[in-house]
């Protein structure tokens, strides 16, 4: 038995996490939500998300039944969509193709849309009882302060030697708790900034700990600069109060959500205007600007309001645009700038 399957059960029995929702439960299909709701997203801010999203969608045939608008609706604010969309894609297969039944098997797992090794070893450690090791955030921080593995995780090279270490540390025995107690070892007590080593049950045998490198394990990758896009938001708005809508396209920035429609400058948002409207007044109402960040570019985001005049066109019967009211606020899937803006102007 490795010496982290010796230590964290025990210390997992006394000091870990037992109140998380998808604890409750620990269905494939809640584990399978909880871990992809849990990439690249934090605990506190994953928490109420899954609470609705499983309210809604309590088993993977309901999800698999749900329009896609639905789901994203209630994605809004996690970012990353392709995580929705994969899971929905996946829902369907498990539905159609397994009875409602998730796999027990690595392979089929992994086959389905958005499952990785790591997210697939999570199911079948935690629902199955399965010794299948997990690679996530935490349990990557943990083992490479640990064995003091040096090198950016990200790196062919040293993920394949966490996936040994991690496929050597997990237990035969009781693997479920095993997996539960090295993520909360990452998420409680081996954390990113200011590490709790003296309570840490693994601090004894710890390489950063022995070489103060704490601050040094895992590796960060280089720093890159990250550049500036600039866009412009056509908020049209006719005289009954809707506003007008397109939807992006599945794949790329905000994939299958609904989005203003999108100019390079006011000159062209104009012109674009002026082929399918007419407008109240040709004053374009700038709005202050806004910044959103994705993890590679800085989108700067200018918001034009226009009123124009309400008229039969094309757009009421092209499933690619929606005259939106804001009143009545129907349950579609919306990039997070503009539910924002929506909720501040109307």
């Amino acid at each position: 038995m490795s010496e982290l399957a010796a230590l964290l059960p025990p210390w997992f029995k006394q000091y870990g996490r037992r109140d998380l929702p998808w604890q409750e439960d620990a269905s494939p299909y809640r584990v399978w939500v909880s871990e992809i709701m849990l990439q690249q997203t934090q605990v506190k801010t994953v928490i109420p998300y899954f609470i609705r999203f499983t309210e809604r969608f309590p088993d993977v045939s309901a999800l698999a039944a749900a329009p896609l608008d639905k789901v994203l609706h209630l994605w809004t604010g996690l970012g990353y969509y392709a995580r929705a969309r994969n899971m929905h894609r996946a829902a369907q297969v498990i539905d159609q193709d397994f009875a409602g039944r998730f796999p027990s098997d690595l392979d089929a797992l992994m086959a389905l849309p958005g499952i990785g090794r790591s997210t697939a070893g999570a199911i079948l450690a935690l629902s199955f009882n399965h010794p299948y090791p997990i690679l996530d955030g935490n349990v990557k921080r943990v083992l490479t302060r640990f064995y003091g593995i040096h090198g950016w995780p990200g790196h062919k090279q040293v993920e394949n030697r966490l996936w040994q270490l991690a496929e050597q540390a997990t237990p035969q025995r009781e693997p479920a708790v095993y997996t539960q107690a090295i993520m909360d070892l990452g998420a409680t007590v081996c954390t990113r900034a200011r590490p709790l080593c003296a309570p840490c049950p693994l601090a004894s045998g710890c390489h950063a700990f022995k070489n103060g490198e704490q601050d040094q394990l895992p590796t960060r990758k280089t720093k890159k600069t990250i550049p500036v896009r600039q866009v412009v938001f056509a908020i049209l708005e006719n005289e009954q109060g809707e506003i007008l809508l397109e939807r992006r396209p599945p794949a790329g920035v905000w994939g299958g959500l609904w989005s203003f429609p999108e100019c390079k400058s006011n000159t062209e948002l104009l012109a674009w205007i002026k082929t399918r409207y007419s407008p109240v007044s040709e004053e374009l109402i700038s709005l202050p600007k806004i910044r959103h960040t994705f993890s590679h570019f800085h989108l700067d985001i200018t918001p034009v309001k226009v009123i124009i005049r309400d008229q039969t066109d094309e757009i009421r019967d092209n499933e690619q645009f929606l005259w939106y009211s804001p009143k009545q606020a129907p349950e579609i899937g919306m990039a997070t700038p503009v539910k924002e803006l929506i909720n501040r102007l109307y």
